[in-house]
């Protein structure tokens, strides 16, 4: 009885935590607008539908291959078109990401936020760093 309820409720905090990240995920695309200023970038248009198609298989895809364990037995060289791929999603996502962050000036004078302006650039980073640190030495080691 009681493996099936721990069962249970590892498989409830799992999907929750994966709505979650997903969830999560989507906001931060439409915040940042990326699939809409990729299209306009590349002047494709008619091909937005091919733009989001491309990131839920993608997204699916390494689900997929992280949940199951999928390795690819390719050699060194061929492996660079697909990171090739990734680093311009990467530095898209960055870019993009830099965009959002002019964001956060504007937001702090309309809240009146602006002396703690600092402290929440500040509260961001050393989350992020600490978040990091407990991720690589926690759980990696």
């Amino acid at each position: 009885m009681a493996d099936w309820l721990t069962g249970t409720l590892l498989a409830a905090v799992a999907l929750a935590g994966g709505f979650s990240v997903g969830s999560a995920f989507v906001a931060l695309l439409i915040v940042l607008d990326l699939i809409p200023r990729l299209v306009q970038l590349t002047q494709a248009h008619r091909r937005s539908g091919l733009f989001e198609s491309a990131i839920l298989l993608g997204a699916l895809y390494w689900i997929s291959a992280d949940q199951f364990h999928w390795i690819l037995g390719w050699p060194a060289w061929l492996l660079l078109v697909p990171a090739v791929f990734q680093g311009v999603f990467v530095g898209m996502f960055a870019a993009a990401l830099t965009e959002v962050l002019n964001v956060l000036p504007i937001i702090s004078k309309k809240l009146r936020l602006k002396p703690y302006l600092f402290s929440l650039l500040m509260a961001m980073v050393l989350g992020k760093v600490a978040g990091s640190l407990i991720d690589w030495l926690w759980f990696r080691l």
